[in-house]
């Protein structure tokens, strides 16, 4: 596979990726919404309380899930079929093994657990099989999920996606109807969970059909590999598990430094933060596989441009999101959260907390992805590990001193500009042979030049109070739409390239590829 073709791919795989995302976050909210309004106040308690755990089983991967990707990746340029069998193999009985524990242990404790829940007597007994049927279900996600993986391996994200959001919109059909039915928290949960396993299924047909040299065979699994794969995956586990830390730690200061209606005001102000920080990733999720496939054919000058390149993209996607999140910031909390009127401090904590995962889009998303697909995990997971400690100390520092919430928000945003602007962008400039504020010139900088005049837009309101709009609906619609449509218009013009514009419109619906001649001429 050429450079051009793995661009090609890249962008086919983020377009899916964003899809998926779209249509997922529509999925959740209808979910939530029908689950909400149809269960009993416990039951629905019971639900949201055993998927806030499935969030945490990815503590359980050992960093295997991304090693299957990155081997695969590696692999299927060399077609060493035999050692990819022993891989995939070893991986796979692994984590069944990790499932029947997982399995007996919870079976074991489940009363334990139920009652340490606070369970009422009349739900206990439905509860406790719900509660092993949901961990019996986690444990095959492990070695289901490895042949999504496969999958991305194969740089077949797509087709990933589209199993994914296929069983999304089926499970959203089903449950709408089970709701309408009035069925019982068990059976909701069982019907989930299949949704929840079936891709996995159904990605292992595809997965294994297009690699028919590849035999997974408890037979097959080997002690040597396990200790090669651990070589990798301790490394990508720690990362993951950093990444966890310091996306999860806040909560966890807050309710221990000051109280838990704190973290009820942090979770509020997050809300924007969160929907944005899964709208800026998927692009560069497609380029982890891309990077071990450049990797494994030694195509250095191509690592160098998916790196420049996808540190640029990622500021041409990211900026305009930002700019219209922190001016439209107010209206955008009033419909996420249901409040008429929103306090200052969720306010101040979601521009922060935004700031945050904007300023680790542009320095972090990137590299990060693709330098731990190309042999540079140690070095990554110290500086992971450095940032969560630095987080860590700092949100509980400020949170004692200033005890209030945007302190600790601040705790966060501060060791990801340090460890961002100052340790990986230098990294990855030198990779780039550039240097740093070059990068920042030809990366990040036209797309804040190009997203200036939304910026004059958005803020007309705070200078003419004619135009302020109460209705936050119409808010978004209408001033949101302004600023967004003025700033896809200056990018498409000013940052984007001639090339860049003709792959976009290859990719964009058939009624924009007859192109009209004010873009032909650009």
């Amino acid at each position: 596979m050429t450079y051009d073709s793995v661009k090609k791919t890249i962008w086919s795989n983020a377009l899916s990726n964003y899809l998926r995302t779209f249509i997922g976050i529509i999925v959740g909210l209808v979910t939530f919404r029908l689950l909400y309004q149809a269960l009993p106040k416990e039951s629905f308690g019971f639900w949201s309380l055993l998927w806030s755990v499935f969030g945490y089983g990815i503590l359980l991967d050992f960093g295997f899930g991304f090693a299957a990707q990155k081997r695969v990746a590696e692999l299927s340029v060399s077609r060493d079929w035999n050692k990819l069998s022993q891989v995939l193999s070893t991986i796979l009985f692994f984590y069944l093994a990790v499932a029947a524990v997982m399995a007996v242990v919870v079976a074991v404790g489940a009363d334990r657990i139920v009652t340490a829940f606070g369970v009422s007597a009349a739900n206990h007994a439905e509860f406790r099989i719900v509660l092993i049927a949901f961990f019996a279900a986690i444990g095959l996600a492990f070695p289901l999920g490895i042949f999504p993986e496969i999958l991305r391996g194969q740089q077949r994200i797509s087709t990933a996606n589209t199993i994914i959001t296929l069983s999304m919109l089926m499970r959203l059909v089903v449950i709408a109807w089970a709701v309408h039915a009035g069925w019982s928290l068990l059976s909701i949960m069982l019907t989930a969970l299949f949704f929840a396993l079936a891709p996995d299924l159904v990605s292992a047909f595809f997965a294994l059909r297009h690699m028919p040299e590849v035999k997974l065979r408890p037979g097959l699994f080997s002690k040597s590999i396990m200790r090669e794969t651990m070589g990798f995956s301790i490394f990508a586990y720690i990362s993951t598990a950093t990444n966890i830390v310091l996306g999860k730690t806040d909560q966890l200061v807050l309710g221990a430094t000051l109280s838990v209606g704190a973290v009820a005001v942090y979770q509020a102000g997050a809300k924007v933060a969160e929907v944005f920080a899964q709208f800026t990733k998927q692009m560069q999720e497609a380029l982890s596989p891309a990077a071990a496939h450049l990797h494994a054919t030694g195509d250095h000058s191509a690592l160098r441009d998916l790196l420049q390149r996808g540190t640029r993209w990622s500021a041409i996607i990211s900026t305009p999101l930002y700019v219209l999140c922190a001016f439209e910031l107010e209206p955008l909390l009033k419909v996420l959260t249901g409040d008429s009127q929103i306090a200052a401090e969720t306010w101040q904590v979601a521009q922060v907390l935004l700031l945050w995962y904007y300023t680790s889009t542009l320095t972090h998303s990137v590299s990060k992805r693709i330098y731990m697909m190309t042999g540079h995990e140690r070095r990554l997971m110290w500086l992971g590990v450095g940032e969560a400690v630095v987080n860590l100390v700092l949100s509980v520092s400020l949170a004692l001193i200033f005890k209030n919430v945007v302190s600790v928000a601040v705790g966060s945003l501060l060791p990801t500009v340090l460890f961002g602007w100052l340790l990986l962008w230098p990294w990855v400039a030198r990779d780039v042979e550039l240097h740093p504020w070059q990068l920042f010139r030809e990366a990040v900088l036209p797309a804040w030049i190009s997203c200036l005049p939304a910026t004059v837009v958005l803020a007309l309101p705070a200078f003419y109070p004619q135009l302020q709009i109460e209705n936050a609906w119409l808010r978004i619609l209408l001033m949101g739409g302004a600023g967004g449509i003025t700033a896809m218009i200056c990018l498409w013009f000013k940052s984007l390239t001639a090339e860049e514009r003709q792959t976009l419109r290859a990719r964009l619906p058939r009624l924009f590829k007859k192109n009209p001649p004010a873009l032909q001429a650009a």
